[in-house]
């Protein structure tokens, strides 16, 4: 309805508020589902083989379509994520929020400078599975706060007035649902964070 209102008014303030503050209860609303999917253990899965690749370089597109501040900040995909397919069982749509979520939280906390993605293949120790993928997105920001390093991918762990704490905490029952992992590290100095995934490879 307040996408209907949009096209027949003339564009004002107080109907964008509407319509944005819809599409945030409308998120936390989905956002919530999930974190009881998860809880319950009945998160279902939809996998079909992917090209991880690719959907990096979707998402990276999306973001820099609809986020016009991104001005300040560069997304950089690592060779050679752009040019060489590597393959994934996966869900595709649960695929991309992970991304997205990772993504939109090192846009969050950087104000200037670059993000990197890169894919890389690895041997695993898990699963019975030989090889594993691993994406990795490098920040320039902040850093990850001391106080909320050892529980980032719990519920609600956030420093933020702009978020509710979830996002990590969906990523990581997506990612274990599909027999990976997740983690998040800063760098020595405290300065610029890396959030890293694995997710079996499939050939």
């Amino acid at each position: 309805y307040a996408e209907l209102l949009e096209d027949s008014c003339k564009k004002s303030e107080e109907v964008e508020a509407i319509k944005r503050n819809a599409e945030r209860l409308q998120k936390l609303a989905t956002n919530l589902l999930d974190v009881s999917r998860i809880e319950s253990q009945t998160l279902k899965l939809r996998k079909e083989t992917v090209n991880i690749n690719e959907k990096i370089a979707n998402v990276k597109k999306d973001f820099e379509s609809q986020a016009p501040h991104l001005r300040t900040v560069k997304i950089l995909l690592v060779e050679p994520v752009e040019k060489n397919p590597i393959y994934v069982l996966a869900d595709r749509v649960r695929l991309y929020e992970v991304l997205a979520n990772l993504l939109s939280n090192a846009i969050k906390f950087t104000q200037k400078g670059t993000i990197s993605i890169s894919t890389d293949i690895i041997r695993s120790n898990i699963n019975n599975n030989p090889e594993e993928v691993i994406v990795r997105i490098r920040d320039t920001g902040v850093g990850i706060h001391p106080e909320i390093l050892s529980r980032l991918f719990t519920k609600f762990a956030t420093r933020s007035d702009r978020g509710t704490g979830l996002g990590l905490f969906i990523s990581k029952g997506i990612v274990e649902a599909h027999g990976g992992r997740i983690w998040a590290e800063n760098n020595s100095d405290g300065k610029r964070a890396t959030f890293s995934f694995t997710l079996p490879f499939s050939g």
